[in-house]
């Protein structure tokens, strides 16, 4: 994680994909991955968390909404809520001051979430025109080397996006539907 720590930016297996992830406050990172994905300043990114103590820094979270989010991670769930000051004011969603936050449940990115001892700034690795996330190590390799820092591969990952739930309105909204059941949150 010392690449991280000294603003690196890294592709990664999730529980439902692979990401970018670069630290918290990386900048530069932060505008490689934009250009990498062709995003714009709308796009919500995800601060991937180790547990409930790492997310509660960043977000504000009610007693109901914590009981849903908790029913199901670590999972393949990405959450919108209202961000704490603690989260940059670059990685907020520009008009609602919102972000993505989740917990996986994935043993590679947990260790690198309990070596890093803090969220890692990410985004599904899903490249412009394509309408698939990149699953192999090796792939990712192949077509991204020259823009990452490293590639951690652990194999084959799941093919599919984290199903996103918006919180940010007071209920819950489901904004993609991905690899974690939706129902619940319908």
């Amino acid at each position: 994680m010392e690449l991280v720590r000294s603003g690196g930016l890294i592709a990664y297996p999730t529980d439902s994909c692979y990401a970018l992830g670069a630290q918290l406050g990386n900048r530069e990172a932060l505008d490689r991955i934009r250009a990498i994905r062709q995003l714009d300043s709308k796009h919500h990114f995800t601060l991937v968390c180790k547990d409930f103590a790492q997310l509660g820094q960043f977000v504000q979270i009610d007693n109901d909404v914590f009981r849903s989010i908790k029913a199901v991670t670590p999972g393949s769930y990405t959450f919108i809520l209202p961000a704490t000051k603690e989260v940059p004011k670059r990685l907020l969603h520009p008009k609602k001051k919102t972000v993505g936050v989740r917990i996986p449940d994935n043993a590679v990115v947990q260790a690198l979430l309990a070596e890093l001892g803090e969220p890692l700034l990410s985004s599904t690795l899903l490249l412009p025109d394509e309408e698939d996330p990149l699953t192999q190590g090796w792939e990712i390799k192949e077509r991204l080397d020259h823009v990452v820092d490293a590639v951690v591969d652990s194999g084959d990952c799941g093919a599919e996006p984290t199903t996103v739930i918006d919180f940010s309105g007071g209920s819950a909204e489901v904004v993609r539907r991905g690899m974690g059941d939706p129902s619940r949150f319908e």
